[in-house]
């Protein structure tokens, strides 16, 4: 499938792995790139050397095209970057912030830009300060969320830039592919499913917790903080809930879900670990290879198509 994001990024499906932190390892991110996509390595919270690490463990493990998602929130956000450049992986997607004082950098390097966004203003501005391509991300995705959902974003930004749009968010199979191309994408970003991937090293207490999800197993905490994120809940989750009800600081609240996605994925802890995962977790029914998780995006999406037609005639 042809689309302006798999010219960009050289690929044969236009198709993203989240970079989805602790999750997202070169394992993972190696699969996906050889399945046919372009796998993504988080940086998430680590140092330099752990990202830089990751990048050349991914170079023996695939030949394809590959990224690093950065999340500037990161206390080594400067130092990843300069890795990153140093490196040069195909393409850094960047989130939690505005990556315009590394843009110059990345593109003399000759990376290419993708910030995930969630509004039509970030969208602009992104593309006027030089992005490649931006991902909009509605508030169904797992993680770090913004408010408005995939089926408004999408098009809002879609009509809004020039640059290739990717979907993000919700989008679980390719009922959900085909609805974003609908909506004007030129490519879909697919985070928890990956999860579930066999090349994904997470603890499979993790895994079987987001096949076991349910439609409203995917809450939100931390709104009162200004960053809120989707995890399934659990026993964390209430502890925020009580946290946040009863007026806790937000030093208090901060503190509570320190190391608790290292706890999810590492430990296997799905009662005090964070379990982050996006609405589409209840679609989710099984671990299966990160290239079958691709094909199933897009294989039989005529038949869809076809539906459609017959429908409205």
């Amino acid at each position: 499938m042809k689309t302006r994001l798999t010219d960009l990024l050289g690929i044969e499906y236009p198709i993203i792995q989240g970079g989805m932190a602790w999750v997202a390892t070169a394992e993972l991110a190696a699969a996906v790139s050889n399945g046919g996509g372009i796998g993504i390595i988080a940086a998430g919270g680590a140092p330099a050397d752990v990202v830089r690490e990751q990048i050349k463990k991914a170079r023996t493990l695939t030949d394809k095209p590959f990224g690093v998602n950065v999340m500037l929130m990161s206390p080594f956000a400067d130092e990843v970057m300069n890795v990153v450049i140093e490196e040069k992986p195909d393409v850094v997607i960047t989130g939690a912030g505005n990556p315009g004082k590394y843009m110059a950098d990345l593109k003399a390097a000759g990376i290419k830009i993708m910030p995930v966004i969630a509004s039509v203003a970030m969208a602009k501005k992104m593309e006027k300060d030089g992005a490649d391509a931006v991902i909009a991300e509605g508030t169904e995705a797992g993680g770090h969320i913004g408010e408005l959902t995939t089926m408004v974003l999408v098009p809002q930004v879609a009509d809004a830039v020039e640059i290739p749009v990717v979907a993000a968010g919700g989008i679980a199979d390719k009922r959900g592919a085909v609805a974003a191309f609908a909506l004007g994408a030129d490519g879909i970003q697919v985070g928890t499913r990956f999860i579930c991937a066999e090349e994904c090293i997470a603890h499979d207490n993790y895994k079987q917790a987001v096949i076991k999800a349910k439609d409203r197993d995917a809450v939100v905490t931390g709104r009162t903080t200004g960053a809120p994120v989707r995890a399934l809940k659990n026993k964390l989750t209430r502890e925020y809930d009580r946290l946040e009800k009863s007026g806790a600081s937000f030093e208090e609240i901060e503190q509570l879900g320190v190391g608790g996605l290292r706890r999810a994925f590492q430990e296997g802890d799905v009662q005090t670990g964070s379990l982050m995962a996006g609405q589409s977790a209840a679609m989710v029914t099984k671990i299966e290879p990160a290239a079958d998780i691709i094909r199933s995006y897009f294989d039989g999406t005529d038949e869809i198509l076809d539906n459609i037609s017959n429908q409205l005639k």
